[in-house]
């Protein structure tokens, strides 16, 4: 099943397909466990609130998760963004940029 993300900001991230995160610009950047997704160091990279945006709980920045070894390149795609959400205490928005 296939799930188009947004930052909190509301810049388009990219997708889920299964457990994999896939970037806008067809990298495969991560793995989910349940709704937390982690980078291919086993990094916690953010999570999904609101169904379809992502966001970085800074309370969880020392999570760990296995290592991965990514797929190749996928095309890219991109979508609209969206406008920003109210930023809750706690958390910053998904470091996309960090990713691209």
């Amino acid at each position: 099943m296939r799930q188009n993300l947004w930052a909190w900001s509301g810049e388009y991230v990219g997708y889920r397909d299964g457990d994999n995160l896939w970037l806008k610009n067809g990298k495969h950047m991560g793995k989910f466990h349940e709704n937390e997704v982690y980078d291919k160091d086993g990094h916690y990279m953010g999570e999904i609130k609101n169904e379809k945006r992502l966001i970085y709980n800074i309370g969880k920045s020392g999570r760990r998760k296995y290592a991965f070894a990514p797929y190749g390149n996928r095309c890219g795609i991109n979508y609209g963004n969206y406008g920003a959400y109210g930023m809750y205490g706690g958390y910053k928005d998904f470091p996309l940029k960090k990713y691209l």
